[in-house]
């Protein structure tokens, strides 16, 4: 237990501070291919029908106080229009609840036929973000690390507003996007207090640009296989490259790989129940010092997608994306 809290300390101190004095990042996500609304906008209402999709992520399982981060995802086109529409909720907490930050947006997209197969959709997202900091439950801990570091007060429920971009191409076997799903670089707070023994930190929304892409190949009549890539850039921060091959056998159950540059390596699987319900799981093992220690027993991810698919509308090829 020692040891234990004597690691906590600076770990917290680094989650809260890491991103602070350069740039703070989005959420990050293994399965990525299934969350697409969360990073890119324009892809509302691309799948044809209403599409929920949840998605939960435990990140450094064993370390306490490691990143949660849950989102829900709700799209549709609407009837007999390129119009798609859509509401995104994204929530990402860390050190037990003590940095909270919750993001909801309103979604709309246009679509355009640019080929007999191919689809460019544009879109747009307006909304806000809330943000709580529980410095009074950080000093709690009885950590002198944490107590002599934290110079500043609670934050609870500050609101800033937030638009962002993007666009994307599909067609029935491959993808594209580009996009800035948070376009407004917001200040959160500012913790100097004078103290020479206290960190002085600054809390703003760096832009994140995403580029996401896939393709399908058919190996056989009863396998796919799909690699995928998704690349994120923020100023002040390392470049994070996820790439991912994924199978589908019998256009029901999936499995793959995934390798996060100089993060992490992760194993996939997922299974669609019926036309209707659709489950994924995913495990990151870290490859940085952090994978090594003790109390980090990996990053787990589960989802799950409904859509509103009607008896006489039974797929015959579920789409791979």
């Amino acid at each position: 237990m020692i040891l234990k809290k004597s690691f906590l300390a600076p770990l917290l101190l680094v989650l809260l501070f890491w991103e602070t004095s350069s740039a703070q990042q989005d959420a990050q996500y293994t399965q990525y291919m299934f969350n697409t609304m969360s990073v890119n906008p324009a892809y509302a209402g691309s799948r044809g029908q209403f599409s929920a999709a949840a998605l939960y992520r435990s990140q450094w399982v064993g370390l306490e106080g490691g990143p949660q981060t849950q989102t829900l995802n709700l799209h549709s086109p609407i009837r007999n229009s390129r119009v798609g529409y859509g509401l995104s909720i994204v929530n990402d907490e860390i050190g037990e609840g003590a940095v909270q930050e919750t993001y909801f947006d309103a979604i709309i997209s246009y679509t355009i036929d640019v080929s007999l197969e191919g689809k460019l959709s544009f879109g747009l997202k307006a909304g806000g973000h809330l943000f709580n900091l529980d410095v009074d439950g950080l000093r709690q801990r009885n950590d002198p690390l944490l107590q002599e570091n934290l110079d500043t007060d609670n934050i609870e429920n500050r609101f800033s507003p937030n638009v962002g971009l993007g666009v994307y191409y599909h067609t029935n076997r491959f993808y594209a996007g580009l996009s800035a799903p948070n376009l407004l670089e917001t200040e959160h707070f500012d913790g100097s207090g004078g103290d020479a023994n206290s960190i002085e930190f600054l809390s703003q929304e760096r832009i994140n640009f995403y580029l996401i892409t896939g393709y399908v190949f058919d190996l056989n009549n009863n396998f796919k296989f799909k690699p995928a890539l998704l690349t994120k850039v923020v100023s002040g921060a390392p470049l994070q490259v996820d790439v991912s091959a994924s199978f589908l056998f019998n256009d029901r159950f999936s499995f793959g790989a995934a390798y996060r540059w100089d993060a992490a390596v992760s194993g996939l699987a997922g299974f669609q129940i019926s036309d209707q319900f659709m489950i994924g799981l995913a495990y990151d093992r870290e490859t940085t010092e952090l994978g090594g220690t003790q109390f980090n027993d990996g990053s787990f991810e589960v989802f799950l997608r409904f859509e509103l698919v009607k008896s006489f509308q039974k797929l015959v090829s579920p789409r791979f994306f």
